[in-house]
């Protein structure tokens, strides 16, 4: 968990705010105000979309199968937000991000720019899913009138202000690996916790 630690201290919450500083998005796709932890009702599915649906499960599944832990995650991702917590809702769990993947602003079914564990009462980790992110600003210069799918999968927006005091963004949690009674692209997980949460030391 070394390469965690000197990922946070190199990165810091300072600089990924600098980092992030983007102008706040529209309000198309799904919005999430999460001052209140409002759960985003799941998409209406085709037959077609669900068909998709379980397909990008697979895919993410395949993709992620080798980093079951942090410590078997390429370079370039690390710990950001410690364990985000939606109270009675459940949790998202812990993110780990690759902020070179964030900043290109594309997204790619193949390279997630968040990979997400869950915290373990041992002090070990293990991976629920994975989560696509891209700043509104960004996808919106690009694309003014598409808000972001992924296979079918409308994005959730995660307008300003928001608990992670960012400017606005597009997201897309996937639970591959956990599932959620609320959906495998809601937000949150009523079967994660962060209870076992414990911050890595400096």
């Amino acid at each position: 968990m070394m390469r965690m630690v000197r990922f946070s201290r190199r990165v810091g919450y300072s600089a990924l705010a600098m980092v992030l500083l983007v102008s706040v998005g529209s309000s198309r796709a799904m919005a999430q105000g999460d001052h209140d932890h409002v759960i985003t009702p799941p998409q209406k599915l085709t037959a077609e979309q669900k068909s998709k649906a379980g397909a990008l499960v697979k895919a993410v599944r395949d993709i992620t199968a080798g980093f079951q832990t942090p410590d078997s995650l390429p370079e370039g991702y690390g710990l950001l937000f410690g364990c985000v917590s939606g109270g009675d809702l459940g949790a998202m769990g812990v993110h780990f991000v690759n902020l070179a993947l964030v900043q290109d602003g594309a997204i790619e079914r193949s390279t997630p720019e968040i990979v997400l564990y869950e915290p373990l009462p041992n002090g070990g980790m293990r991976i629920t899913g994975a989560d696509y992110l891209v700043y509104a600003a960004d996808w919106d210069a690009k694309h003014p009138h598409d808000p972001p799918q992924l296979d079918g999968q409308l994005f959730h927006l995660f307008d300003f202000p928001n608990r992670f005091g960012l400017p606005a963004f597009y997201s897309l949690h996937v639970w591959a690996w956990k599932d959620n009674p609320n959906g495998t692209f809601t937000n949150w997980n009523p079967n994660v916790s962060c209870d076992a949460f414990a911050p890595p030391q400096s």
